[in-house]
C-alpha cells in the first residue's frame, strides 16, 4: 500500500524556521482506505501494526498510530522477515512498541531529501528547463554516469601486441618474455621477437599442478539480487523488485494455499536464521548426499552498517523447489524464484575442488606460459555459479605434459590489440558502485535508477546507461554549485548519520541543523551566478506533417515524445511510434505499441482516431475466433504462451506450441 501520510507535493511542507518540523497530509487516493481502517480500529479489541521490517515500514506504523488515534503505549508493533505462519505467530508473541529511533531516521531522510529537491529544483526550472528535478541520491548517481562517460571520451587507446604459440599437441601458450614480462608495444618490436623465435625448439620447462578450492557466493542481499538478475535474467532493477515483492507477498501453491516464498527483499544483511540453516542442510544431505554438505554451516559476514535484524534474501521453505512451484507462476516470476533458491542452497553446499595446471615453455631465451583447469569435484557448482560483469577468461584443459618434453609448434600467431576504456555503467555495475561508495540503501537503488531515466538525465540502451546532454548539463551545474552537498562523500556521510539516528546516538533534527547553513549559502550563490542555459533538442528523422520541420525529442511527465521545433507557431506533437510487427485485425493497418498515462503497455491501430478504433491490452494476432469472430490475442498462462479469444464471454482457447 505504501505511505498513507506524507509531505504535500504542492509545497515544501517543512518549517525550516521551526526546527524543520514536517507537515504531513493524507496521501491523495488513500482517504477511503484510511476511513475503512478507522472504522475497523474503533471496534477492534487490539490493533497490530504489521508493516515492513525497515525504516519506511516503521514510519508507516507510526503514521498509522497517529491517524487511527491508537495510544502508542497500547500499540503492538509486530515485524517479520517472511510471511509464513510461524513467523507471523512468533511476531505477535513478541509484539513491541514502535521504534521511534527508526521512525526518526526515516523522517530525517524524508525531510532532507525534500529540502534538497524542493530548493534546488526551482533553480533548474528557471535556469535550464521546466520540470527538472534534483535529488540528493539521484544527482550523485547521475554524476557517476556522467563522470564515467567523460573518462571514456577522454580515453586514449594504447597499442599492444600478443604472440600465441599453437602446438600440434592441441593447446596454445602465450608469450611472456624472459624472467620478467616483456610488454610488446608495437609491430616492429613484435616482428623482432618473431625473427628471434624462428627455428626455436619449444621445450616444457616446468609443470606445476595444484588443487584449488572455490567457495560459493553468499546468499542474496538487495543489491546483489538486482545485479545478478540483470546479468543472468536481463531484468532491470525495478522489475526485479516488483517480482520479488510478489514472491514475498505470496504465490498460490497447490496443496499449501498462498505462501510467501521468499524473505523480505530489502535487506543488506547476510544473516541466516538457525531454523533456515537446519532446513537447507537437511535438504542438501537428502537431495545431493553427504559429500555435498560441509561439516558445519557457512556463516557470511555482513558489511559494517547492515541491518542485522533482517536476514538475507532466501526461500522461506527450501522444500518448495523451483520445479515444484513452476506451474504456479509465470515465467519471469519462476526465473527470479529459481535464481534466489539456487543461490541460497548453493551458499550452504561444499566447496568446489579444481585441478589447476601451470606450464612454462622455453623457446631460445624466451618463455611462453599456459594454464588450465578442470573440475575435480563440482560441489556447489553443480547447482549455481555466480555471474560476472566482465568477460571471464575461460580456463583451458591442457594435455598431460611433462618437464623436458619437446613440443611440436604448429604456428605463431601475432595479434595487435588496443587498450579499452572503462565500460559504461550498467544497472548492475552502477548498483554495485553505489553500494561500495555507501550511496543509498537497499530500498533506494531501484527507484533512483528509474528516476534518472524518467527525468531524461540518462538513457538506457540494452543494459548500458548513457548520460544525455540534459543529464550532463545538470550534473555539471550541481557539481559546480553544490559540490559539498551533492557528492559521494557527503551522501555516504549522511547515510552514516542516519544510521546514528537509528541507533539512538543522534537527534534527527541535529542532522538537518548541521546540513542547512552551508546549503543555504550554496543556494544563494547558485541563484545569483547561474546564467540561462540553452539546451539543444535531439533532432529526429521524422518531419512534422503540419509544417515540414524535422521533429525533435522532448520529455514530458509520461516519458519521451516528438514535438515540432516551430513552437509556438506550430504546436504539433505526437507519440514515439513503435511497431508491434503485426497488422490490425480490423482494418489491416499497422499495430503500434503504445503506453497509457499510467505507463501500461497496450496495442493500438495506427489509424486510432482516424477511422479505426482497435485497441487491446494483449498482443493481437491476425486470427479470428471460430466461435464468436472476435480477435485472437496472445496471453501467458503459467509460463506458457497461448492464443486466446479477446472476448471475455468466449471460452475458446488454442494452445500455441510449447513453453516459451
Amino acid at each position: 500500500m505504501g505511505h498513507l501520510r506524507d509531505l504535500p507535493k504542492s509545497q515544501l511542507g517543512v518549517d525550516i524556521e521551526h526546527d524543520f518540523e514536517p507537515r504531513y497530509i493524507t496521501v491523495r487516493g488513500k482517504g477511503e482506505l484510511l476511513a475503512k481502517l478507522k472504522k475497523q480500529a474503533k471496534v477492534a479489541q487490539k490493533v497490530y501494526l504489521a508493516t515492513d521490517p525497515d525504516r519506511e515500514g516503521e514510519a508507516i506504523s507510526w503514521h498509522l498510530s497517529k491517524v487511527l488515534n491508537v495510544d502508542e503505549s497500547k500499540t503492538a508493533r509486530i515485524a517479520f522477515n517472511e510471511i509464513t505462519k510461524t513467523a507471523v505467530k512468533d511476531s505477535i508473541k513478541n509484539a513491541r512498541d514502535i521504534d521511534k529511533n527508526l521512525v526518526d531516521a526515516q523522517q530525517a531522510r524524508r525531510v532532507l531529501d525534500r529540502v534538497v529537491g524542493y530548493k534546488i529544483s526551482p533553480i533548474l526550472w528557471r535556469k535550464v528547463k521546466k520540470g527538472l528535478s534534483a535529488g540528493r541520491v539521484q544527482s550523485v548517481a547521475t554524476d557517476m554516469i556522467v563522470r564515467r562517460q567523460r573518462e571514456i571520451d577522454a580515453f586514449e587507446p594504447q597499442e599492444y601486441w600478443t604472440i600465441d604459440a599453437l602446438f600440434k599437441e592441441k593447446f596454445s601458450a602465450r608469450f611472456h618474455g624472459k624472467e620478467k614480462k616483456i610488454a610488446l608495444e608495437d609491430k616492429r618490436q613484435t616482428d623482432g621477437i618473431l625473427a628471434e623465435l624462428k627455428g626455436a625448439d619449444y621445450v616444457v620447462k616446468s609443470v606445476k599442478r595444484a588443487e584449488k578450492k572455490r567457495n560459493p557466493a553468499p546468499p542474496f542481499i538487495t543489491s546483489t539480487l538486482q545485479q545478478e538478475a540483470s546479468r543472468k535474467l536481463n531484468f532491470n532493477s525495478k522489475r526485479t523488485m516488483s517480482l520479488a515483492q510478489q514472491l514475498y507477498e505470496g504465490v498460490n501453491i497447490p496443496g499449501r494455499g498462498v505462501v510467501g516464498l521468499i524473505t523480505y527483499m530489502r535487506t543488506d544483511s547476510l544473516r541466516i536464521s538457525n531454523e533456515a540453516l537446519g532446513a537447507v542442510r537437511g535438504f542438501i544431505k537428502n537431495e545431493y548426499g553427504d559429500k555435498f554438505l560441509p561439516g558445519s554451516p557457512r556463516f557470511y559476514r555482513s558489511k559494517k552498517n547492515a541491518q542485522d535484524a533482517h536476514e538475507a534474501v532466501r526461500p522461506t521453505y527450501v522444500e518448495i523447489t523451483p520445479e515444484l512451484a513452476k506451474n504456479s507462476m509465470d515465467a519471469p516470476l519462476y526465473k527470479l524464484y529459481k535464481l534466489i533458491w539456487d543461490r541460497f542452497v548453493a551458499s550452504q553446499m561444499e566447496s568446489a575442488v579444481l585441478d589447476t595446471i601451470s606450464v612454462e615453455i622455453t623457446a631460445n631465451d624466451y618463455i611462453f606460459r599456459a594454464s588450465g583447469m578442470k573440475i575435480k569435484f563440482a560441489g556447489f557448482m553443480k547447482l549455481y555459479i555466480e555471474g560476472r560483469d566482465e568477460e571471464e577468461e575461460k580456463a583451458k584443459q591442457l594435455p598431460d605434459l611433462a618437464e623436458g618434453q619437446r613440443l611440436n609448434l604448429s604456428k605463431l600467431v601475432p595479434e595487435q590489440h588496443f587498450t579499452a576504456p572503462p565500460p559504461n555503467y550498467t544497472e548492475a555495475t552502477l548498483i554495485k558502485a553505489m553500494e561500495e561508495e555507501g550511496i543509498g540503501r537497499p530500498s533506494t537503488y531501484a527507484p533512483t535508477i528509474s528516476t534518472i531515466i524518467s527525468r531524461g538525465y540518462v538513457n538506457r540502451k540494452g543494459k548500458t546507461l548513457f548520460p544525455t546532454e540534459l543529464g550532463t548539463i545538470v550534473a555539471g551545474l550541481l557539481a559546480e554549485y553544490f559540490d559539498k552537498i551533492v557528492n559521494m562523500k557527503f551522501t555516504a556521510s549522511i547515510e552514516e548519520q542516519l544510521d546514528s539516528v537509528e541507533d539512538g546516538k543522534r537527534d534527527w533534527v541535529d542532522v538537518l541543523r548541521d546540513f542547512y547553513p552551508d546549503f543555504s549559502v550554496a543556494l544563494d550563490k547558485a541563484e545569483a551566478e547561474i546564467g540561462q542555459v540553452e539546451l539543444k533538442d535531439e533532432v529526429s528523422d521524422i518531419p512534422c506533417e503540419k509544417c515540414g520541420r524535422m521533429m525533435v525529442y522532448k520529455i514530458g511527465r509520461y516519458g519521451r515524445f516528438l514535438a515540432c521545433p516551430g513552437f509556438p507557431e506550430c504546436r504539433n506533437t505526437k507519440a514515439i511510434v513503435v511497431e508491434a510487427g503485426v497488422n490490425c485485425p480490423v482494418c489491416g493497418a499497422k499495430v503500434l505499441i503504445k503506453k497509457s498515462k499510467r505507463g501500461k503497455v497496450y496495442y493500438g491501430c495506427e489509424r486510432n482516431g482516424n477511422g479505426c478504433e482497435f485497441m487491446s491490452w494483449d498482443m493481437p494476432t491476425d486470427k479470428k475466433c471460430e466461435k464468436c469472430g472476435a480477435v485472437m490475442v496472445k496471453k501467458r498462462f503459467k509460463g506458457q504462451e497461448r492464443i486466446v479469444c479477446s472476448n471475455k464471454e468466449c471460452k475458446k482457447t488454442a494452445r500455441k506450441g510449447k513453453k516459451g
